[in-house]
């Protein structure tokens, strides 16, 4: 996807970039060796200096964005490695300009000295940056830029600077009051259909029938899109419309079964919530999607009862195996004599390939498993106070409230080996949300059914 896009990006940026791609001294090797870092830093540069203009440091920034996408992976490295440790703020500067703060004589002067701080604290590569951005769909070049720092900074501290400038250039470029929510139907073109196939982080599509069955008349699917990024969903959700709370992913997502009468249809089941866009990591688009596809759907469908999630459970395999290392922390006395009985150890039978298709181990299992995901899910917290689970958190801040404890309800490898199989169904009762949504945010404290209440207890 990302090689489309840079194909699509030197299409546009052809007519803006000086020291054009058809002359080859102007070009940089692959890897970006030393020699030619210094050529490198004439281009930034002049481009920073902007002699001849807004025209023409914005064509420079082109000829730096063509630059960088013909550079292989330890050029593109390097590249970033130059902007990361050169071009940010000057510490003595930024010292001479605050004692210029602190001595100024009048308000006046205070006022002028004020602004020449604020100048001087934009690091120059945020300037550059910006160029990037006013460049045609610039904004997508810069979020599949920041998309390879995250790869990178954790061996490579130094870029992490370079990567919260861009994070933070990015939250503004992207306030929730620019996005547009659109609607996907299998009419939609041919090329977005193939990014939802390549999107898709949750429950993977597997093929064309797999996703015109996710478009039918009894789903939805909604994604946001940026004015600058028309082509590019920046986060989806998939939405099946059934009768009750939905207990099994593969049914769920079953070809074969009948399509769901929508008259008859009183809940709203948010399946799978993708972003599709790594270089927007961090930037919360989630949230607000739920609760405008929850409006739309209210408006469409008058008899809806019902809002919830089949959602899946990440962390809870890796919580399990960490935890059962000392089972008497986690299992009842009951628990323990149960397996004790049976001769059976809970860790090591996790880690078999099949357990679930043995149907005494599953009937032994099930009560014991339900039980330790409900504690999870509500009890487990991470040192903020915050659920431990990244999906829980999510729909808990959000207000919604821990429902329903759902067993094998995803069979397939990924859900077995995530979370031994289990699922949830979050609920956004619509009159509840705020409510639940400050209680999680000052205390903690997880909203959940009575069902869940009688697993805990």
């Amino acid at each position: 996807m990302i090689n489309r896009t840079w194909s699509r990006l030197r299409e546009l940026w052809n007519g803006v970039a000086v020291f054009g791609q058809s002359n080859d001294e102007n070009r940089f090797s692959p890897e970006l060796p030393d020699a030619e870092l210094p050529r490198l830093r004439q281009w930034m540069d002049a481009c920073l200096d902007a002699r001849g203009g807004e025209v023409s440091a914005r064509a420079l920034a082109a000829a730096l964005g063509y630059a960088y996408m013909d550079l292989n992976e330890a050029g593109r490295l390097r590249f970033l490695r130059l902007l990361a440790t050169e071009y940010g703020r000057d510490n003595r500067v930024i010292e001479a300009h605050i004692l210029d703060w602190q001595q100024a004589g009048d308000e006046e002067a205070r006022q002028d000295a004020a602004q020449k701080l604020h100048h001087v604290l934009e690091p120059p590569r945020s300037r550059l940056l910006t160029l990037f951005n006013e460049l045609p769909e610039g904004v997508k070049f810069l979020v599949d830029m920041r998309a390879e720092l995250l790869d990178w900074r954790r061996d490579h501290p130094e870029l992490k600077p370079l990567e919260q400038d861009l994070k933070r250039l990015l939250i503004s470029w992207f306030d929730i009051g620019f996005l547009k929510l659109e609607q996907i139907s299998w009419r939609s073109p041919a090329a977005l259909l193939e990014k939802l196939i390549a999107y898709e982080a949750v429950h993977a599509i597997q093929s064309w029938d797999d996703l015109k069955n996710r478009l039918d008349s009894d789903r939805r699917c909604f994604a946001f899109f940026h004015p600058h990024m028309p082509d590019e969903p920046l986060i989806f959700v998939e939405v099946a419309l059934v009768n009750g709370l939905a207990n099994s992913i593969q049914n769920l997502l079953d070809e074969c079964a009948p399509l769901q009468d929508l008259q008859q249809a009183d809940t709203a089941i948010f399946y799978s919530i993708s972003n599709a866009q790594r270089g927007l990591a961090g930037i919360s688009f989630g949230n607000f999607l739920i609760k405008r596809v929850v409006a739309l759907l209210e408006r469409e469908f008058h008899h809806l009862q019902r809002f919830a999630t089949l959602s899946p459970i990440p962390g809870l395999r890796r919580w399990l195996d960490k935890g059962l290392a000392n089972p008497e922390s986690m299992l009842l006395p009951a628990e323990e004599k149960l397996l004790r009985d049976a001769g059976l150890n809970l860790a090591d039978l996790l880690l078999k390939n099949r357990w679930q298709e043995d149907p005494e181990l599953v009937a032994l299992l099930e009560p014991l498993i339900c039980r330790l995901t409900a504690r999870y899910l509500v009890k487990e917290k991470r040192h903020d106070g915050k659920a431990v689970d990244p999906v829980a958190n999510f729909h808990l801040s959000n207000g919604a409230r821990v429902e329903q404890i759902n067993w094998l309800a995803d069979r397939s490898v990924k859900g077995i080996r995530q979370s031994a199989g289990m699922m949830v169904n979050y609920l956004y009762q619509l009159d509840e949300i705020e409510q639940n949504s400050q209680q999680y945010t000052e205390s903690g404290g997880a909203a959940h059914s009575a069902e869940v209440g009688r697993l805990l207890n």
